[in-house]
């Protein structure tokens, strides 16, 4: 059985990014509630990826000696 390859077109943090607007998008227009809470807890960690990924990828990070 072959398995099927997917080619993504943005790079991650891109991608972290647009999902992260998605969210808050879509947050805005619900009510206060939990349903909002679980929404922009998922903004939260989007955008927490994002910094975690340009911390790791950074020049300035070295491996331990």
């Amino acid at each position: 059985m072959q398995r099927r390859r997917f080619k993504n077109t943005l790079t991650f943090p891109d991608r972290l990014a647009k999902e992260a607007e998605r969210f808050r998008r879509k947050a805005e227009t619900k009510p206060p509630g939990q349903e909002r809470d679980e929404l922009l807890r998922k903004v939260r960690q989007a955008e927490t990826a994002a910094e975690i990924d340009q911390w790791i990828s950074s020049p300035g990070l070295q491996p331990p000696k």
